[in-house]
């Protein structure tokens, strides 16, 4: 699930979701939800957002073991 690979690169980089929360303008319980896996329909926009904030293309999450330092 992208979200989930969205929350261990935040973990693996030890980035706090409030970083996203502050730089993307989402709620909390958002974000929260995404990197959880508890969200599972999320916007495009939503994606672009985070992606961005992070500095990184939404293809390295969509690739195979995306979003892990480990591929």
């Amino acid at each position: 699930m992208l979200g989930l690979k969205i929350g261990q690169y935040l973990n693996d980089k030890g980035i706090k979701q409030a970083y996203l929360v502050n730089k993307t303008g989402l709620p909390a319980y958002v974000v929260s939800d995404i990197c959880t896996g508890k969200r599972r329909s999320v916007d495009a926009v939503v994606y672009y957002k985070i992606c961005t904030a992070l500095g990184v293309d939404l293809d390295y999450f969509l690739r195979e073991g995306g979003g892990t330092d480990e591929n």
